[in-house]
């Protein structure tokens, strides 16, 4: 498999190709008003993200120019600038807004949790997909920082399960987040949210018995997600006492229920072929679902071209290549658009289902009984 022929290569990409992923930050005062007026401003936030990019992408014509995917690293600061500055941002913001909603008496209960939902989409749109691109780099600081975005919403061992398992194993039986042919999203999210978090220690006790130690180590980073989570949970409780508390996790989840969305678009129904033996054929583009939605890519940098993500995942988010319907499966809207439609099984079969079955005869043909891998019980990979 080979990289797509880039569209334009430019030696430096300045600002002005990275301003459009900049427009994360105007979220900040839509989430500052939703909280100062309440009232029907708390649904301003899903709109702004949703529903506008959603209506934006139908202006636009489908993104598919691809960068050289050799520019260094050092030639894109204006692009990694805005994941670095992005952590900080979001933690003002998380606990000065629950700060002020435990301060003031202009809003009730629910439009506080309103609010807080708000946060959520805040830190699962912006915060995950963020972290997710931090988590994948080779520098310390940036990965430290994702560590911090990700336990900002209690899912700190989404790294572990990320990395170890989900890249290594995506479209077999032992990826939890590959959502199964027929299986609807409210039964996918509370067995990712348990079985994810099982798979992300199993895997971290395995890196640590190769290396002679036991689980209990001080180097299993499990330790430092609980630290920092109590910590965030710690802050939320003084800013906010236990509403606050409460306000924090409900943030918290909102955003993991975001992500867990986003996941069980990007691999619907996509499987890789058993070889024999628990051996299976390497990850290709074809194995994650592929969208060119231009103004969603913007919000989500980049995000939606996840099949060559899959390919080269350390590849960062402006250099990602757009992949053609020959070689990856396309998505017949945006994300936004899809992770909706999830949210109702019979539209999503109704609409997906033909896909991936079209997808399975043109890339294998060969593949006659597919209910193994409906139901992923081909064995185990080695």
């Amino acid at each position: 498999m080979t990289d797509v022929s880039p569209t334009t290569t430019p030696l430096r990409l300045g600002f002005a190709k990275a301003a459009p992923f900049w427009l994360s930050l105007a979220l900040v005062p839509v989430v500052l008003l939703a909280a100062a007026q309440g009232g029907w401003t708390i649904f301003l936030v899903p709109m702004s993200t949703w529903l506008l990019f959603s209506v934006v992408d139908t202006v636009f014509d489908l993104g598919t120019s691809n960068n050289d995917p050799d520019i260094p690293d050092d030639a894109m600061f204006w692009h990694t600038a805005i994941t670095l500055i992005w952590p900080p941002v979001q933690a003002l913001v998380v606990f000065g807004v629950i700060a002020y909603l435990t301060r003031t008496n202009h809003t009730g209960w629910l439009e506080e949790l309103g609010v807080a939902f708000g946060l959520g989409v805040l830190s699962g749109t912006i915060g995950i997909v963020y972290a997710h691109e931090l988590m994948h780099q080779k520098l310390r600081i940036e990965r430290s920082l994702g560590d911090f975005l990700m336990t900002m919403v209690l899912y700190g061992h989404f790294r572990s399960e990320h990395l170890l398992v989900h890249h290594r194993y995506v479209g077999t039986p032992k990826d939890t987040v590959t959502a199964r042919y027929n299986e609807n999203f409210h039964r996918f999210f509370p067995r990712v949210l348990v079985q994810g978090l099982r798979s992300a220690w199993a895997a971290e006790k395995a890196m640590l018995a190769r290396k002679g130690r036991p689980v209990w180590d001080a180097s299993n980073p499990f330790w430092r997600y609980a630290a920092m989570q109590l910590g965030f949970l710690l802050v939320a409780l003084i800013v906010g006492g236990w509403w606050g508390v409460v306000l924090f996790v409900f943030h918290a989840l909102t955003a993991v229920w975001q992500l867990e969305l986003v996941n069980y678009v990007e691999h619907y129904g996509l499987t890789r072929k058993h070889l024999g033996d628990g051996k299976y054929e390497p990850t290709g583009p074809q194995h994650s679902w592929n969208a060119d939605q231009q103004a969603t890519n913007w919000l989500l940098i980049n995000l939606q071209r996840h099949s060559d993500h899959h390919y080269k995942p350390s590849r960062r988010f402006p250099l990602l290549q757009s992949r053609p319907a020959d070689e990856a499966p396309q998505l017949p809207h945006s994300y936004a658009v899809m992770t909706t439609m999830a949210l109702v099984p019979p539209l999503w079969r109704r609409r997906m289902n033909p896909r991936v079955r079209a997808w399975r005869k043109k890339f294998y043909p060969e593949i006659t009984d597919w209910r193994p891998y409906n139901t992923m019980t081909n064995p185990m990979p080695r």
